[in-house]
């Protein structure tokens, strides 16, 4: 069992910078590839990063590319997205997962664990 909680969101201006952190429980978190998504209001959820559980493997959606960035630190159970020049498109609850293989991927349903969520709100 793995359990995931998310932080560092909250509100900020188009253009500004948020750093989320998800720290997970238990031994075993390097052996999960970690990746997180993100839901708007009246979306579906989508898919944002991955990290595989090396950390030497990352992927971005488009829509990020550039702009966000992935690390994990398998000594503090945490993993990170850094999120630079973000746009009120960005606005969304932001979850992290944890998935029980080498690498990750962009498919909710290949995820075993997820985090409660935090909010991200970019204002224009």
């Amino acid at each position: 069992q793995v359990q995931l909680v998310e932080s560092g969101g909250g509100l900020v201006q188009a253009g500004g910078s948020l750093r989320l952190s998800c720290a997970a429980s238990g031994r075993t978190f390097s052996s999960y590839a970690m990746g997180w998504f993100r839901q708007a209001p009246g979306k579906e959820r989508e898919f944002v990063a991955v990290i595989s559980r090396s950390g030497g493997l990352t992927y971005y959606a488009d829509s990020v590319k550039g702009r966000f960035i992935i690390s994990r630190d398998n000594a503090k159970n945490t993993v990170y997205l850094q999120m630079n020049s973000l746009k009120p498109e960005d606005t969304a609850v932001y979850y992290c997962a944890a998935a029980l293989r080498s690498y990750g991927s962009r498919n909710t349903n290949e995820y075993d664990y997820w985090g409660q969520g935090t909010q991200v709100t970019v204002s224009s």
